[in-house]
């Protein structure tokens, strides 16, 4: 029930005298309501007239007054929370509706304990896929080389006690896992399957995981991007009912459901991006690890530092599980050790094109043929007159697309607007004041942008150095390229996706999915398009210069270089039309180049393997990198030289034909205001 207005005028009066100690006898009435109402506040003990018989004072000692001001707001609130719970109801309500109720959790407790109410607790899992909707699809007839495949890979996945083979249950860890022999290889049960962009890998992924459910065992599924978790997810949806997914974009609870929900057995098949290799699943057969070859796999910083292929093969010899390694380019370590035997190599040399049946099934087809390729040496293009960003050929196939009703693909693996700014008189570049690098302009923020520590500065109006007005741009960025296709291709709706505009929860689901729809005609970005994407609306990939990241210091650059291109130029052509490829560079005769203009994974694994052996670098030998930072440079080049000093003393004692390169500054040699030198 609502309290009474006397009660309420009582508080105000004592309220007031509380915190003034006296006031005039006018506002003593306001607040009594009337003066006979004050009149018995006077009567009851509670108020009286000061000595000077002007103001109204309290006539209790404080401490009562307080004690029963306490009293009456607990009464109060107590109406109050009474008030609300009557008007919700006797029907169960969670707290978000007592809430929204107006009732607080403290309140609710408090009737609890008065036997008012009663708190039942439930376990409610946060499931980050709920709001997904998905048609169940049959499994679709396989190409005589996914059957083989599967038939391989399922004659290695372990099988249940009643099936044959001697299991062990570990003390006290809860799942069953066979006996490891110890003569056992490292590699036995990996395999590597090697197919073109588009031969229908995750059909195989998905074929084999059946046989794994269908036999009572689980597996992990993992991809190298968030971006790619939504359609992954989506796809063995389709298959599976019971699939969890992990990765970074999840909320802590969402994870710590889903952790607990994999711990107990709840699901078949987890998604996940890196960390998901460490998934408790129980009964654990199968761990397939899609585009094997991404470096987004290796985890650097911080610790601890691991390469999720690497321990994904370790727990699989642990536990007897098999492993999937699966890409169009792998790895070229992983490739030199199915070649050496280590791992199985099982092949998709075919492109396939998905056509429903009669009965709504999905029948690959062999009839599909990879994207046309054609390199553009830009060097003739300026020799020609054309100074502009997209060559006459790559103008003129995306027009025919948009013309169709088709959607294109700009690529660009750089950020920004402009690689840096550059003062056309004395040359002064502005570079990060905490690390050695120049930094980005990008249109999106109005501002330069170090790319190692997220340092913005404003754009300069004058040279720093000199007062120069002559402050120019240098280089492009995806920026430079949604601004060019807007004004080379008017009529077309440009869409950009690299990590610039992907900060948000589900960003990058959200741009794939407008992309999907048709909301966009060109699909501008980075490196987050050679991911293993479905689009089957792009018929056109120009990659606008291919040299980006070639000549880097690091000897995998050719081989990221091919991977690159290869990866992106398979994102054409993958539905009904056939699709083409434009590869723009000042470099067509360069290996890495040439290979992905042709699909010729083995000629470029031939020439880089002969490469590495020459020079000793894996596969052929091991890499130790040993970092040294300082905010100190002379600090840390000493601490650098006098490792190298002990490693060499080292290496003689022992007779070791180890080299000990170095040391010398990192490739970025300071960032976030420490100076890195290093041993290799």
């Amino acid at each position: 029930r609502a309290e009474p207005p006397k009660h309420s005028r009582r508080a105000a009066v004592i309220e007031r005298l509380l915190e003034e100690g006296r006031i005039s006898e006018d506002d003593a009435k306001h607040l009594a309501g009337s003066g006979a109402n004050l009149q018995r506040l006077i009567r009851e003990r509670v108020a009286r007239f000061d000595a000077e018989g002007r103001q109204i004072e309290l006539a209790m000692p404080m401490s009562e007054a307080a004690a029963e001001m306490q009293s009456m707001r607990r009464t109060a609130r107590a109406s109050q929370a009474l008030a609300a719970v009557d008007g919700l109801g006797s029907v169960e309500r969670t707290l978000a509706e007592l809430r929204a109720g107006g009732v607080e959790t403290a309140t609710i407790r408090w009737l609890a304990g008065i036997g008012a109410a009663v708190i039942r607790e439930e376990t409610v899992e946060r499931d980050p896929l709920d709001q997904m909707r998905v048609a169940r699809r049959a499994a679709p007839d396989l190409l005589p080389a996914q059957a083989a495949a599967v038939e391989a890979i399922r004659d290695l996945t372990p099988r249940p006690p009643s099936l044959g083979g001697k299991w062990e249950a570990p003390g006290g860890r809860g799942e069953l896992i066979p006996p490891v022999r110890p003569s056992e290889r490292k590699g036995e049960r990996v395999f590597l399957l090697h197919g073109v962009t588009g031969s229908g890998k995750t059909e195989v992924y998905l074929d084999a995981l059946d046989h794994c459910v269908a036999d009572g065992k689980r597996a992990i599924v993992m991809v190298p991007e968030i971006a790619l978790t939504p359609q992954t997810v989506r796809r063995f949806r389709e298959r599976f009912d019971r699939v969890a997914v992990l990765h970074s974009g999840l909320s802590q609870g969402e994870l710590f459901d889903q952790w607990h929900g994999i711990a107990a057995g709840r699901y078949d098949v987890v998604v996940g991006a890196r960390s998901a290799v460490f998934a408790p699943q129980p009964d654990l057969a199968l761990i397939v690890i899609d585009e094997e070859h991404e470096w987004t796999y290796k985890q650097n910083d911080p610790a601890p530092r691991y390469h999720a292929r690497d321990v994904a093969i370790e727990r699989a010899r642990l536990t007897g599980a098999t492993v999937v390694l699966g890409s169009a380019t792998p790895d070229i370590a992983s490739y030199e050790r199915a070649r050496r035997g280590e791992y199985t190599l099982l092949s998709l040399p075919e492109r396939i094109r998905p056509i429903a049946g009669a009965d709504g099934a999905f029948r690959p087809q062999t009839t599909a043929a990879m994207p046309q390729v054609s390199v553009i040496d830009l060097r003739e293009e300026l020799k020609a007159g054309n100074r502009g960003m997209f060559s006459a050929e790559l103008k003129s196939c995306i027009e025919q697309a948009l013309t169709a009703g088709e959607q294109a693909i700009l690529f660009l693996n750089r950020r920004g607007l402009a690689g840096h700014v550059q003062c056309r008189d004395c040359g002064f570049v502005p570079a990060c004041g905490s690390c050695h690098v120049a930094m980005t302009f990008h249109r999106q923020y109005d501002r330069l942008v170090c790319h190692q520590c997220n340092r913005q500065q404003r754009l300069p109006v004058k040279c720093r150095q000199c007062g120069s007005p002559r402050v120019r741009f240098v280089g492009a960025g995806v920026e430079k390229v949604e601004a060019e296709a807007a004004r080379t291709f008017p009529h077309a709706r440009t869409l950009r996706w690299d990590r610039d505009v992907t900060h948000g929860r589900h960003a990058h689901e959200r741009i794939l999915a407008a992309f999907l729809a048709h909301d966009a005609d060109i699909l501008i970005g980075t490196q987050m398009l050679a991911k293993g994407l479905d689009l089957p609306s792009v018929t056109v990939v120009g990659v606008v210069n291919a040299d980006i990241g070639l000549h880097l210091p690091d000897f995998r650059a050719g081989e990221r270089t091919f991977q690159l291109l290869t990866q992106v130029a398979g994102r054409a052509g993958r539905g009904e039309r056939p699709g083409r490829v434009i590869i723009q560079t000042y470099q067509p005769d360069h290996y890495a180049v040439d290979a992905a203009s042709r699909y010729d994974y083995e000629g470029f694994a031939a020439a880089e393997l002969e490469s590495r052996r020459a020079s000793r670098y894996p596969p052929f030998a091991r890499l130790v990198r040993m970092m040294f930072t300082h905010a100190n440079p002379q600090f840390a080049r000493e601490e650098a030289l006098r490792v190298q000093r002990a490693l060499s003393l080292r290496r003689a004692e022992m007779g070791s034909d180890v080299d000990v390169i170095g040391p010398s500054p990192a490739y970025v040699p300071r960032v976030r205001g420490r100076w890195r030198w290093q041993l290799l």
